[in-house]
């Protein structure tokens, strides 16, 4: 595994101011949902090496408003669990922008996934945080290429955080 500078908490040092909004849905507690998303955050920052400061913002909402979400910027009428907005374009490998953008997950849509999937709901949210962030940071999956190479550091992040391959 990668050196990853755990402190004796375990956690990893986080290079983003992090904003945090529950609005809507039966979510962990928020203190466990920021520690979830810095771990996650952090971890997903080791594995691609970018470096800088900016700001990101997490949504935690419910499966209505990530509805209407995804009807209005993908054209899509039904909820999934995770959208990224980013703020500004970013290309990989290029310097971090002030404002990295939004991250929006949806309550029902991620529980249904992690009972489905037989996985802890903890460690659906931190996997889709993850998503959402390589998002943000220029990645996507829309080829084979882009999913192979996208996946292979969600992987490795969660890794980082002894979460099992979701990918598996």
């Amino acid at each position: 595994m990668p050196e990853d500078n755990i402190s004796g908490d375990g956690a990893l040092p986080v290079p983003v101011e992090i904003d945090i909004s529950v609005e809507a849905g039966d979510w962990p507690d928020e203190a466990s949902l920021t520690r979830l998303v810095d771990r996650a955050v952090a971890a997903a920052f080791a594995e691609t090496g970018v470096a800088g400061r900016s700001e990101l913002s997490l949504v935690f909402s419910d499966d209505a408003h990530i509805r209407t979400l995804n009807a209005g910027w993908r054209g899509k009428d039904n909820p999934t669990n995770v959208l990224s907005f980013p703020a500004f374009p970013l290309v990989q490998g290029a310097p971090l922008p002030p404002m990295l953008g939004d991250i929006v997950l949806a309550a029902e849509t991620v529980a249904r996934e992690a009972a489905l999937e037989d996985k802890p709901v903890e460690n659906h949210i931190t996997h889709l945080v993850i998503h959402g962030l390589l998002h943000l940071l220029g990645y996507d999956h829309e080829t084979d290429a882009e999913a192979e190479a996208m996946e292979a550091i969600e992987r490795a992040s969660l890794a980082r955080l002894a979460i099992p391959d979701p990918y598996a």
